[in-house]
Formats: C-alpha cells, structure tokens, sequence
C-alpha cells in the first residue's frame, strides 16, 4: 500500500534530494555510487530525503496595504 508521499507522489528524481548526496563546490554533488554530478542529475539510486528540501520564501508585495493588515 503506498500512501501519499511528503511534498506529493510525483517527486522528480533530482542528485540534490538524494539521501546519499553531499553538496560540493557551486552546483556540483558529492555521490558516493556516481562520483561529482551536477544537482540536477538522477540515477537508479536515488533515494528520495525531503529534509534536504528547501522551502521557498514567502512573497512579498510591494507597496500594498495587505502587508499591513493582521490576520
């Protein structure tokens, strides 16, 4: 039975969300199976780590009276 995964089902494989990944100089990864790969590189195995996920940043607007108003 597979449930739903964090982040969704429909994850694509990426070097830099691997479990096995370390970050190397700008955006290279350190891949104990592959050697340096770039981030964006995948192999068959890759294990998925949604801590290695970085959120993005909450938008800003710019010169809005929404910024100012308390929820």
């Amino acid at each position: 039975m597979a449930g739903k995964k964090l982040f969704g089902n429909n994850i694509k494989p990426s070097c830099k969300y691997c479990q096995m990944a370390q970050a190397g100089e700008g955006d290279k990864i350190i891949c104990p199976k592959m050697g340096e790969v770039k981030m964006y590189d995948s192999c068959k195995k890759f294990i998925y780590n949604p801590l290695k996920r970085i959120p993005k940043k909450e938008l800003q607007l710019v010169n809005s009276a929404v910024n100012e108003i308390d929820f």
